[in-house]
């Protein structure tokens, strides 16, 4: 599959006329932009959980069901039919078509009447997230070669942070200013002008660019081949799990922090929004860079750690994300936070990274939905509806420190999460020689 068609030697790599270094950074830099929207647009709710809750009149559980359930349906099981399309035809168009339905339908969650209209506005939003990120990492992974791709992959991730930081800061202050209901309208309006600027400038590049082979014949595995030869990887089916785990507990912090600082430390809606949004922000950029260099650096002279160092700084951070629900010190508790918002994104690129290089080119962008759609239906779609139904069991116990005890529970995951990226170190070297 990955042969060239001419049967003799694979070209040489295309010429840096085709595609230059400005070029590419600037793509990179573009695609982080879209990426930053996406993640601003998916967690704004999460920071304004408290005010929608009381003006819709919703429970814990059905507000997990909104930020997690919900979305996630609709997002991980579009990922992939989009993808599939992704592997055909132009990934820039789909990218420019995606980004325009996620931001219109973020603005449109500012004018539902009640939860169930906001619930079919989630849907929508679910709906154009769902041709972002598979897009995005094939075009990544065809502009940036392998030694390279897990640092390029953890800046295009950077928009994680970003995009936490951004909505939960800006949907804070927006709430106490104006209300919730602006703050969608406000943070959805400017992908509008995003997608714009990207249909004028961005280019699709070349499949197999970055890999010293171009695939032009447009054939395309199905996706029963697709899923056959991932589980042929063992190192990928762990990186898979680890990466679902490490969701898991992630999307169930960022969806309740707020609600957890409101409720155990007297926070308002604006103040937690911007202790969240440093912490998470500031610590996951660091984390997420830090996760893709280590990955390349370390995997140059043994490729097992490209996933064991992921392991091992999950694993190191364990101890963190227990303190933090535990202490009752508003300082201690912010300060412990800033560990576990980077476990929460140093994970991000070298996944990234790893599940392109382990498919052949014209799966990346089907594998890398697939990767979305597990980690998303379980991680984003499992965690914070899990936390939500866990916060109301222990409320007769706990009273107002429910939501303290189910986000403790949930940390536990990360042991598994961690277990799964080191299994993963034993079986790369062996995965990456089946896909060249």
């Amino acid at each position: 599959m990955t042969q060239s068609l001419s049967g003799g030697d694979a070209p040489a790599r295309p010429s840096a006329d085709e595609m230059s270094n400005s070029y590419r950074y600037y793509a990179l830099g573009l695609l982080l932009l879209i990426y930053t929207s996406n993640f601003m647009d998916r967690q704004i709710l999460n920071i304004l959980i408290e005010p929608i809750k009381h003006e819709l009149n919703a429970s814990d559980t059905m507000m997990g069901f909104l930020a997690g359930t919900v979305f996630a349906i609709f997002y991980a099981t579009l990922g992939m039919p989009i993808a599939m399309a992704a592997d055909r035809y132009s990934r820039k168009n789909i990218v420019i078509a995606a980004t325009t339905v996620w931001s219109f339908m973020t603005v449109i969650c500012g004018f539902v009447g009640n939860f169930w209209q906001l619930a079919l506005a989630r849907i929508g939003v679910g709906v154009g997230e769902a041709g972002g990120s598979p897009p995005s990492h094939s075009m990544i992974s065809d502009m940036f070669a392998h030694e390279k791709r897990a640092t390029a992959l953890a800046v295009f991730a950077l928009g994680v942070p970003i995009g936490i930081l951004l909505g939960f800061m800006i949907g804070g202050w927006i709430n106490d200013a104006l209300g919730w209901r602006w703050a969608f309208i406000i943070v959805g309006a400017p992908g509008l002008l995003i997608a714009l600027l990207a249909a004028f400038t961005l280019k699709e590049p070349k499949r197999g660019h970055s890999d010293f082979h171009l695939d032009d014949d447009g054939l395309t595995p199905s996706f029963t081949d697709v899923c056959k030869f991932i589980l042929t990887q063992r190192s990928l089916i762990h990186i898979i799990m680890g990466n679902t785990m490490a969701s898991f507990v992630g999307y169930s912090g960022v969806a309740w922090g707020g609600a957890f600082l409101i409720r155990s430390h007297g926070f308002t809606v604006a103040q937690a929004g911007t202790a969240l949004s440093l912490i998470i922000g500031i610590s996951g950029i660091v984390a997420t860079f830090v996760g893709g260099f280590l990955s390349d650096h370390l995997g140059k002279n043994d490729v097992a750690w490209k996933s064991k160092i992921v392991a091992v700084i999950i694993l190191a951070m364990f101890p963190f994300a227990i303190s933090a629900y535990l202490t009752t010190s508003v300082f201690w508790t912010l300060f412990f936070f800033v560990f576990v918002a980077f476990a929460g994104t140093v994970y991000l690129g070298p996944s990234f990274a790893l599940t392109q290089s382990l498919v052949p080119l014209r799966m990346r962008a089907l594998a890398s939905a697939i990767l979305l759609f597990i980690l998303n239906l379980i991680g984003l779609g499992g965690g914070p509806q899990l936390t939500g139904i866990l916060s109301d069991l222990y409320a007769d116990s706990a009273g107002n420190h429910s939501m303290r005890y189910a986000l403790l529970t949930i940390s536990f995951a990360m042991l598994w999460s961690a277990w799964h990226y080191w299994r993963a170190g034993k079986f790369i070297e062996e995965d990456l020689a089946k896909v060249k």
